[in-house]
């Protein structure tokens, strides 16, 4: 009786069929199939924070008042996982679009950064000559852009809305020569 493939096939099916699936599993095993590993991941919280106008609500035009939750804040804090090297910028863009939270921002070339022009459709200017997005890590607020700066592990990134330069939300404001 000659032993060949077809012979075995025919004869065994069932030890065929656990054969050729052994040999598919040991060839994936040795070239690695699956998608390539990402370093390690970290984590941050996020908030997002409009409670600035609640103060300056004069300033606000009928329809973006509407937009004003009532506690003030468009996203509470949330923890949110990130790579190495990721950026305040990256993890905004991350928390809004699983939040289904509106965000604009233009990218400044002069600057090398990302500039936020409206989250939640809240817009620079909407609340004033002063007014705008503004963004604090660990409670400082960083004097670049938001896509400039690397988070670290443990990082607190908090996103507020001011309508006074800054002097509201405690970063101090801008003034002449900073």
């Amino acid at each position: 009786m000659e032993l060949n493939c077809v012979n075995v096939w025919k004869t065994n099916k069932k030890a065929a069929v656990w054969a050729v699936l052994a040999l598919v599993l040991t060839a994936a095993l040795l070239t690695g199939c699956g998608a390539p590993q990402a370093g390690p991941s970290y984590h941050c919280t996020v908030s997002i924070s409009c409670a600035s106008i609640l103060e300056h609500m004069e300033l606000c035009s009928e329809e973006k008042r509407e937009l004003v939750p009532e506690d003030g804040w468009l996203l509470e804090s949330v923890e949110v996982s990130f790579q190495e090297g990721q950026s305040a910028f990256d993890v905004l863009q991350q928390v809004c679009r699983e939040n289904k939270l509106h965000l604009e921002f233009s990218t400044t070339p002069v600057y090398g950064s990302a500039y936020i022009e409206g989250i939640g459709n809240l817009y620079e200017f909407d609340c004033g000559a002063e007014s705008g997005w503004m963004y604090a890590v660990n409670g400082w607020f960083p004097n670049y852009g938001c896509s400039q700066y690397a988070l670290q592990d443990g990082d607190t990134v908090t996103w507020v809305y001011t309508c006074e330069l800054g002097r509201d939300v405690g970063s101090g404001g801008w003034t002449e020569g900073e």
